[in-house]
């Protein structure tokens, strides 16, 4: 099977209505992936499906003319990771492991423990956009600006069940709240290396809309605490029982 590359793009798609690309993609079709007149590019916006285009180049410009859809638009599972910031890399980790295992959105959350104060949501929305076209999702996590905890659990729609993420607690495993998950919009809370302070923990476990849930007996680094929560998560009410998408040669 050859392959075709996928862009994710902000226009609308639409069957024969030319798309000129940005300075920075037309560079990626052009130099990098090194297409030329007539190649075939997969596109998707995250409204309109996915679109096979016909490429077309002029001067520097990649143009694109969508001829056909091959797939419906489909959203991933609701589901918002709220995570505290660490060092650049292991957040970058965080960004594009939860893009490829289907957040919905992506909330950094700063803690009395957090040690990284500095957010970049532009950075996290590339890093997003390219997890994204390479695992053939179909959407991208909606990133929200960075906000501190007792903020962001005031303002939590309380009919949402938000599984935090206990290391130090004696906790259920989320498979144990199976029942009260499906079919509802939830969230994933992982704390900042160090874990959550007392008083977080405390104010935590008050919260009647807040599911304390263990990730097992070791203490676990918080990238690492996200891919396993969220592949625990998955495990149990997300949407992997779907049957994987195969590109067209």
């Amino acid at each position: 099977m050859s392959h075709i590359a996928r862009l994710f793009i902000e226009q609308p798609l639409q069957a024969g209505h030319a798309i000129s690309l940005p300075e920075a993609q037309s560079k990626y079709l052009l130099r990098v992936m090194r297409l030329a007149d007539g190649a075939q590019v997969r596109v998707f916006n995250g409204k309109d499906g996915e679109w096979r285009c016909s490429l077309s180049v002029d001067r520097k410009t990649a143009i694109l003319r969508p001829e056909r859809q091959t797939r419906d638009q489909v959203s991933s599972p609701p589901l918002t990771l709220l995570f505290s910031p660490v060092k650049k890399s292991r957040t970058d980790f965080i960004v594009e492991k939860a893009t490829e295992l289907g957040v919905s959105a992506l909330h950094p959350v700063i803690t009395d423990y957090t040690q990284s104060q500095r957010v970049r949501t532009d950075r996290m929305r590339l890093l997003a956009i390219e997890a994204a076209e390479q695992t053939e999702r179909m959407d991208l996590p909606a990133i929200h600006d960075a906000a501190a905890l007792p903020q962001v659990l005031a303002n939590w729609d309380r009919a949402a069940p938000l599984l935090y993420c206990d290391e130090g607690g004696e906790s259920a495993p989320l498979s144990e709240h199976a029942n009260r998950l499906a079919d509802l919009p939830a969230g994933i809370l992982i704390g900042p290396e160090g874990g959550f302070s007392p008083k977080e923990r405390e104010m935590l476990r008050a919260l009647e809309f807040v599911i304390p849930i263990t990730l097992g007996p070791r203490i676990l680094r918080a990238e690492t605490a996200v891919v396993s929560a969220l592949t625990l998560w998955q495990s149990v009410v997300g949407d992997w029982q779907q049957a994987p998408y195969l590109p067209e040669a």
